[in-house]
């Protein structure tokens, strides 16, 4: 290992160690330097497609790919903002650019989204989930799930299987959800998952759909591991999102002077996108181009077997969710 290597290696130990460090731009920017970041050398002509696209780190995301020559897919709820992004997006490309509306807070509308995308011409190289919500008050849509669990966890695991069952994802396709810090405060239990009315916290509830994903990846590694497509989790750290303003604006005025710009956020993932084909390797938490771990707190602690019988038991789960609600539409 060259100094320089043995210095960046310091620095990044350090600034995780100190969570702030680590998350807000500080992180990005000693990290990005002293590596010599440079852009992912395998993204042109991949075919992505992006959730939550039309703003914040879906849009910087959008923009940046289609700058280095891959065929952008766009996901989200409005026409209006679809139009507004891919205009947005078009400005960095001279290629086609995909829009597909869809509120994956209704399961049949994300599977009426996976049909389309099965049926494209060529399979999808990379599909990433980044559509959020993060809700003040429960709120149930109208197959009876609560909005934030559906947005986060359902309608990607059915986009996601569905594809996979019907040859939509390309041979070495990545899938890449987008998480956050927030899951660092819950520990998973499948009983607590989905909020009552009652004891609605929003706050909660998004943490403990991102702590979900934590749990849904690595099962979603082993039991596709044959198929060749692998699966990744990324932390953007603390960025400067509509998503954040909205959800949680106490903590966005507290620390606005340090957040992340939507860019900063976007880069690991669009890092995997343009990885070689045979890495990195699947199942992990990603944050600044380095995989991490995905416990902080001893509470929230599972052990190896306590992990992989929560990824089948949340695959069951979510299987049984989706039937029930698309059988009852």
């Amino acid at each position: 290992m060259s100094a320089r290597a043995q210095v960046a290696h310091v620095v990044d130990e350090a600034l995780e160690a100190s969570v702030v460090g680590s998350f807000t731009r500080l992180g990005y920017v000693a990290r990005s330097r002293l590596e010599k970041w440079r852009d992912p050398a395998f993204v042109l002509g991949r075919r992505v497609v992006i959730t939550g696209a039309t703003s914040g780190l879906g849009l910087a995301a959008a923009a940046r790919l289609a700058r280095l020559g891959a065929h952008v897919h766009l996901v989200g709820r409005s026409e209006t903002k679809l139009t507004s992004a891919r205009a947005h997006v078009q400005l960095f490309t001279s290629g086609e650019v995909w829009t597909h509306r869809c509120d994956l807070s209704l399961l049949n509308d994300a599977r009426d989204l996976a049909r389309e995308l099965s049926a494209l011409s060529t399979p999808v190289d990379a599909l990433v989930h980044n559509a959020g919500a993060l809700l003040p008050a429960y709120t149930e849509t109208r197959e009876g799930l609560e909005t934030t669990l559906a947005t986060h966890l359902l309608s990607p695991y059915l986009l996601t299987e569905y594809l996979l069952a019907h040859g939509g994802l390309a041979a070495h396709a990545r899938v890449i959800t987008m998480t956050s810090g927030g899951m660092y405060t819950e520990r998973f239990d499948l009983a607590q998952l989905m909020m009552t009315v009652d004891a609605y916290r929003g706050t909660t509830a998004y943490a403990r759909a991102k702590r979900a994903q934590c749990v849904l990846t690595p099962y979603w590694q082993r039991a596709h591991a044959a198929s060749g497509v692998s699966f990744h989790l990324v932390h953007p750290g603390w960025a400067a999102t509509p998503g954040l303003t909205n959800g949680i604006p106490l903590f966005e005025r507290a620390v606005k002077p340090l957040l992340r710009t939507p860019d900063q956020g976007a880069d690991t993932l669009v890092w995997l996108v343009g990885a070689p084909t045979s890495e990195p390797t699947g199942g992990q938490l990603w944050l600044d181009r380095h995989p991490r771990r995905l416990y902080r707190l001893k509470k929230t602690h599972l052990s190896a077997p306590e992990e992989f019988q929560a990824g089948e038991q949340l695959a069951s789960w979510c299987d049984e969710r989706i039937a029930r609600a698309l059988n009852e539409a």
